[in-house]
């Protein structure tokens, strides 16, 4: 019996050692901005554009909507006027709506990844918050059998994100090169 044992666990280790070595350095690092890119790009993208005005030169006119969006309860108390707006509250609308299209495409393409996963993972933690707050949507609650809950689907946009964040893009990305021609430079 334990030389069965030792065999399979010699099998186990060969297959998945293989497969560690193959995959070290690159592989989760380009597969969880894949993910990010595939499930979540679209929405962030989609959402930043209900914040902007029209055409090219839309991206510098940030509109009611989006004060509406991220601010909604002290924009309706200023009467719907932007200039009527604290400087705080400007801060957040320009950095919310530009965000959404900045922090995305740093964490794909893998450039300052960790600095883009972190700021989407404190956007998702405000986004959150902006949703139970102002838009009263329920979060739901953890270990209920419920996944679709808004908290338990956040916690699943956490894992690609909080792996960029702690382990960086991989090889297969713009901050690699980037940092191996900054570590030839200054040492």
């Amino acid at each position: 019996m334990t030389t069965l044992i030792e065999a399979l666990r010699q099998l186990h280790n060969g297959i998945f050692g293989v497969i560690e070595r193959l995959t070290n350095g690159w592989f989760f690092g380009l597969f969880a901005r894949f993910v990010f890119a595939a499930t979540l790009y679209n929405y962030y993208l989609n959402s930043a554009k209900t914040k902007i005005g029209d055409g090219i030169f839309g991206i510098f006119d940030i509109t009611d909507s989006a004060y509406i969006q991220i601010v909604g309860k002290a924009f309706e108390a200023a009467g719907y006027e932007q200039s009527a707006m604290p400087l705080p509250a400007h801060i957040m609308v320009y950095a919310g709506t530009y965000g959404e299209f900045i922090l995305p495409l740093l964490v794909i393409f893998g450039l300052f990844s960790r600095i883009g996963a972190v700021g989407m993972i404190m956007f998702i933690i405000v986004q959150t918050y902006v949703d139970a707050t102002a838009h009263n949507v329920a979060l739901g609650s953890l270990f209920n059998g419920q996944p679709a809950d808004i908290i338990d689907q956040r916690l699943f946009w956490f894992v690609p994100l909080a792996y960029v964040a702690l382990k960086g893009a991989g090889k297969i990305s713009i901050d690699f090169p980037l940092s191996r021609w900054w570590q030839r430079r200054v040492g």
